[in-house]
């Protein structure tokens, strides 16, 4: 991958994450999650990222599904 890629989102509410996840892939907009949640202890971000170039769009979408 040699792409470079930027955090347009995060909660920690992972399902959120997974769909907004879905927005974007619906839009054709690559994207992929970091789950930095604990599964024990209930605590820590799922992180939503996308290639630089698409990060724009990206929000714009985003923010339009709130």
């Amino acid at each position: 991958m040699d792409e470079k890629w930027t955090m347009i989102f995060s909660s920690s509410d992972v399902i959120k994450v997974e769909i907004l996840k879905g927005l974007l892939a619906a839009e054709n907009i690559e994207s992929v999650i970091i789950n930095k949640k604990d599964s024990a202890y209930l605590f820590g971000e799922a992180e939503l990222y996308v290639p630089v170039e698409d990060a724009f769009e990206a929000n714009q979408i985003i923010n339009s599904s709130k």
